[in-house]
């Protein structure tokens, strides 16, 4: 006698409908904000400090900084 097989609740069940792709492309998903460029003086260890943890995250380190400073201005802004 065959055992019935349990459904899987993660697997679908039932008629499926495609969906059609509803998401922008990657480069449209954060709106851009206007910049302004501006001369910066870090000091070294600074400068190594966000070099290398961008490095590692797979950032770019001066977009990093943008952040991290936006943020700051947002929340003591």
């Amino acid at each position: 006698m065959k055992r019935k097989k349990e459904k899987d609740a993660n697997e679908p069940q039932g008629r499926l409908t495609p969906i059609p792709d509803f998401l922008p492309p990657p480069e449209e998903l954060l709106p851009s904000e206007e910049t302004i460029k501006i001369t910066i003086a870090l000091d070294a260890k600074t400068l190594k400090f966000f070099k290398g943890y961008a490095g590692k995250a797979g950032l770019k380190y001066q977009r990093l900084i943008r952040e991290v400073l936006k943020g700051y201005a947002r929340r003591y802004g």
